[in-house]
């Protein structure tokens, strides 16, 4: 934990806080004021089951009991059974295709997600390299309620941008052969991305794409930890702040991104 700490706040400019329980060791990170995510050991059960260290994101719902039974009825697995934790009932579940992902609800106050998407230090853009799209996009459909926004469709291939409660908020495709598994991939925000991918590579990590130009004038960068887990990152070059837009951010970010 210390070590992804010290890469993160680093690379991405968040504060750290010791967020932890008699139970569990745990750090939420902050982009200023709004709490963004959390940090946590691998439990020895997902090792066990050959977890690997990973961003996971969670989804706020109504019930997690319920949602948890519905995930199971459509196909999906259920992990981590609902339980009360430090953030609020949670389930860890994965979809049919095995991207896993996370339940919530009752998020405590100060550990609500930033709804602002586009502000620095944030998560800005959330994306599933799924196993095939069409069947993910139903499932999560179903599931949440999510609908299409809008999508770009390549030669051979199709990216399905899609938005929660009118909000656009990411967008899924079928991976390439190259990524083994079917998961969920973050993008955070940040200033530079040129002193960003700088600040990767020196931390340990890896730049596996980029930093490559969007249409609407952003940058991004998907990249690798010093632990293995999967992130990106996108921002502007040559500029301060972040220029974030849903046209570029859905429907250019995949083809930029992975080919």
């Amino acid at each position: 934990m210390a070590a992804a700490e010290a890469f993160y706040t680093k690379v991405v400019g968040w504060d750290a806080h010791d967020a932890s329980t008699p139970n569990l060791a745990y750090t939420m990170f902050a982009a200023g004021k709004a709490s963004v995510c959390g940090l946590m050991d691998l439990p020895l059960e997902a090792r066990k089951m050959g977890a690997t260290p990973r961003w996971m994101g969670y989804v706020s719902v109504n019930d997690v009991d319920v949602a948890a039974d519905r995930i199971k009825r459509l196909g999906g697995a259920v992990y981590v059974p609902p339980t009360d934790s430090n953030i609020g009932r949670i389930s860890v579940v994965a979809d049919p295709q095995t991207a896993t992902f996370a339940l919530v609800k009752g998020l405590k106050p100060g550990r609500r997600r930033p709804d602002d998407l586009a502000k620095q230090g944030r998560v800005g853009w959330h994306e599933l390299l799924a196993a095939d799209w069409e069947k993910a996009f139903a499932f999560y459909g179903e599931l949440f309620g999510w609908q299409k926004a809008g999508a770009e469709i390549g030669r051979t291939e199709t990216y399905q941008v899609f938005s929660a409660g009118g909000q656009t908020i990411g967008g899924m495709f079928t991976k390439r052969p190259e990524d083994p598994i079917p998961f969920w991939l973050f993008y955070f925000n940040i200033g530079d991305i040129d002193a960003a991918a700088e600040r990767v590579k020196s931390g340990g990590g890896q730049v596996l794409k980029g930093p490559v130009e969007l249409p609407g004038g952003g940058w991004i960068a998907r990249c690798r930890d010093p632990q293995g887990a999967a992130f990106a990152l996108q921002g502007t070059r040559n500029q301060d702040g972040f220029g974030w837009s849903t046209e570029w951010a859905g429907f250019s970010s995949k083809g930029r991104l992975v080919t």
